[in-house]
């Protein structure tokens, strides 16, 4: 399997799939590089070099007791650029994956970047804080370290069977396959660091990070996603970006990348050739 090895040991895996102009993935949480399975297949067949890696603590990567924080995350996805030499790169991320993608690219800078884009993304920030007033409170996210410690098997069940897909909604038709597949993923990875993750993902301001950028960023996010709230998250970004398009989904949940995959790809094929 192909890893590099970070600075603190950490290895990270990753797959590196054709050639041309390479557009690099960053997964959302708890998952792992499988979760773009539909966008590496799609944009592998329209010419595109495709990369996608397991943040440490998911997937393949180490099961590491530290480092679960953005300023990691964003250092590993900077170590696997350098090391695959990236140039030109379109960086696409869903939900925990964008918060890593916005803040690789203000702290790494743009040098090897020409555009981005955040899908169902958890910046701005998603707590509850003096300044983010319509933020989720933080007891949120402590019941949801709560669940996983008690049992990660169950929690990891509950979540894709219910609000990640919005297999929830009146109506909806819940896929078997993607439920056990989210399920799997999960499972893959470790619990120590999808428990630490979740205060990364929920605490992280990235207020700041989204005003340095400077490349077209593309925000997509629906507007019945039930994990990272519509009006607190993309809109929110879109106006903090010096150069962003925003894209929102009527009843798209928060797994639509998985569930709206037809939708999604078109619209980040559209974005990466305009």
């Amino acid at each position: 399997m192909p890893t590099i090895k970070v600075k603190d040991g950490t290895e990270i895996f990753y797959k590196d799939w054709g050639s041309g102009q390479p557009i690099v993935f960053s997964h959302g949480w708890p998952l792992s590089a499988d979760d773009w399975d539909t966008q590496m297949l799609f944009f592998l067949s329209k010419g595109f070099r495709v990369i996608a890696h397991d943040r440490r603590g998911h997937g393949r990567s180490t099961q590491t007791a530290d480092g679960h924080d953005m300023d990691h995350y964003s250092d590993d996805l900077a170590a696997l650029t350098a090391h695959l030499d990236l140039k030109d790169a379109v960086h696409v991320g869903h939900s925990t994956g964008g918060g890593e993608v916005v803040h690789y690219i203000a702290r790494h800078g743009e040098s090897r970047v020409a555009k981005a884009a955040i899908v169902s993304a958890v910046p701005p920030i998603m707590v509850k804080t003096a300044s983010n007033p319509g933020g989720l409170p933080k007891e949120v996210f402590d019941g949801l370290q709560a669940q996983l410690a008690a049992s990660r098997a169950k929690f990891y069940r509950d979540l894709p069977e219910g609000p990640f897909y919005g297999y929830n909604r009146p109506g909806a038709k819940p896929s078997e396959g993607i439920i056990q597949n989210w399920w799997r993923q999960g499972m893959m990875g470790g619990a120590k660091a999808h428990y630490d993750g979740i205060v990364a993902f929920s605490q992280t301001d990235f207020t700041e990070d989204l005003k340095k950028i400077t490349v077209p960023v593309l925000v997509m996010h629906g507007d019945d996603d039930q994990i990272v709230p519509y009006a607190d998250s993309g809109p929110l970004s879109a106006k903090l970006l010096k150069n962003s398009t925003l894209k929102t989904y009527k009843g798209f949940p928060h797994g639509m990348p998985t569930t709206e995959a037809e939708t999604i790809n078109a619209d980040l094929l559209a974005f990466i050739k305009s």
